[in-house]
């Protein structure tokens, strides 16, 4: 996918800019940088700080303490990148996060991801949060066409198109495309994940349908995993689906694997062991899930919903909030079976596209911290 970046008025210079990045630890924040140091000549992205919530696990970011307008006026840097963690905050907490950021002489960048929230059963909290944000950025970027049309429509902003970089790290990807080279023989593995049903998603309208269809193919097996929080009495327990899994999983139907959350590689292994994967969202814009297949030669069934298609090339099957067309979704499966697409990302692609998007967020932060008065070396 090309990267539509409007010429930069100059190159960042030695000076390596300071960034405030909401988030800095998570994955995609990580790879917005190039392999290797040489990124810390042009950017250096300060940590995240503890969260301020008792026992914060290790790694933890969220609740973001960058948020806060106090952190904000408390330390240096030049200009702040938001991604992610601003769900729980008021809209007016966010326009002072943003005051504050501007009153201290520094430039506010947004990366919108998420234009429908997916952990949001209503839409109401997330639209005002972003009619806090969007308009206040000096400067915002998405992840595909389709967003960034939708930002101009509703905002009247022109949104920097920067593709999703890889998930898995390279080395993985590189082990894990030998063992599916090598893998010859074996079922052909359609996975559902329900994880801890977030409210974009509605396996149920799903898995009558793909159970059947996956029955009437040769040599097909359809995996559900599920986190124990759904199914076994947790804060996310699922009636309905609990009891349509175990009975369909006792009739031999349905593979079904209950574990807690997987650790990355653990998580890799999984979804390389398949040969599609189903996205039962009805609502949601980009999917970092879909990349991870993608990075993992595993062939993605998305719906239409949102902008998934445009991260990659992906299968189809019409489902929103309002609609699902079941039939949409069995054609896709046996047409998964019958050609086994090979649509993932192959290394060299992804290296090549990680330079491009730390070259993109360079010239984005040079040309806002210049138009704060931020000195950056030409």
């Amino acid at each position: 996918m090309s990267i539509s970046v409007a010429p930069a008025s100059a190159q960042a210079g030695p000076r390596p800019l300071t960034i405030a990045s909401v988030p800095s630890g998570h994955v995609y924040v990580r790879h917005l940088a190039p392999e290797g140091a040489t990124h810390e000549a042009r950017v250096r992205r300060l940590p995240d700080p503890p969260p301020r919530v008792a026992d914060p696990e290790p790694g933890q970011w969220w609740p973001p303490a960058m948020l806060d307008p106090a952190w904000v006026r408390a330390h240096d840097f030049d200009l702040l990148h938001l991604h992610f963690g601003f769900d729980a905050l008021r809209p007016e907490d966010l326009v002072a996060f943003a005051d504050a950021v501007h009153d201290t002489g520094r430039g506010l960048v947004q990366t919108v991801h998420d234009l429908r929230n997916p952990h949001h059963a209503d839409r109401g909290l997330h639209d005002e949060q972003l009619d806090a944000l969007v308009p206040r950025a000096d400067a915002l970027l998405t992840l595909t066409p389709g967003a960034a049309e939708e930002i101009r429509r509703r905002w009247g902003r022109e949104a920097t198109v920067v593709p999703h970089p890889h998930v898995v790290d390279l080395r993985t990807m590189a082990v894990a495309a030998d063992c599916r080279a090598r893998r010859r023989t074996g079922a052909f593995r359609v996975g559902l994940h329900v994880k801890s049903l977030r409210a974009s998603m509605a396996p149920m309208r799903l898995l009558p349908t793909l159970a059947e269809t996956v029955a009437d193919l040769p040599d097909a097996v359809l995996q559900v995993n599920a986190h124990r929080d759904v199914m076994e009495g947790g804060a996310r327990e699922d009636v309905e689906l609990r009891g349509w899994l175990r009975r369909a999983a006792e009739a031999g139907r349905v593979d079904l694997r209950v574990h807690d959350f997987l650790p990355d590689d653990e998580l890799w292994a999984y979804l390389g062991s398949l040969d599609l994967s189903v996205l039962p969202y009805r609502f949601g814009t980009h999917s970092g899930w879909l990349e991870a297949c993608r990075d993992l030669g595993t062939t993605v069934l998305a719906p239409t919903c949102g902008y998934f298609a445009e991260q990659g090339p992906v299968l189809g099957y019409e489902h929103d909030e309002d609609h699902v067309d079941l039939d949409s979704l069995a054609s896709a499966v046996r047409r998964a079976h019958a050609e086994r697409p090979r649509w993932g990302a192959g290394i060299d692609e992804r290296r090549a596209q990680r330079r491009e998007v730390a070259r993109a967020h360079e010239r984005v932060y040079a040309d806002v911290a210049r138009a704060h008065g931020r000195p950056v070396e030409r």
